[in-house]
């Protein structure tokens, strides 16, 4: 789970290019809101707990679930560059 909003916010430009695919209700206006808002996690989860009628926390679950699944990608996309190099 996402402790540290800091870590959801260092990650977001690779989780708004994740966004629309992840979730079909999510607008370009969406991901411009929670680009603007002072806290992204937050505001991330709330359109997504609008959009998809999920608490918070099954939204906080949902997205954490996601998060970490990406993480999981770029580590291992970083490695194979690493080892071409």
């Amino acid at each position: 789970m996402i402790q540290n909003k800091d870590i959801f916010d260092n990650r977001w430009e690779y989780i708004r290019a994740q966004s629309k695919s992840w979730w079909s209700l999510i607008t370009d206006d969406d991901l411009n809101k929670v680009e603007k808002a002072p806290i992204k996690f937050d505001k991330y989860v709330m359109i997504i707990r609008v959009k998809y009628g999920y608490t918070r926390e099954q939204a906080r679950e949902e997205i954490n679930r996601r998060v970490k699944e990406l993480d999981a990608s770029l580590f291992k996309d970083l490695g194979k560059k690493e080892k071409t190099h």
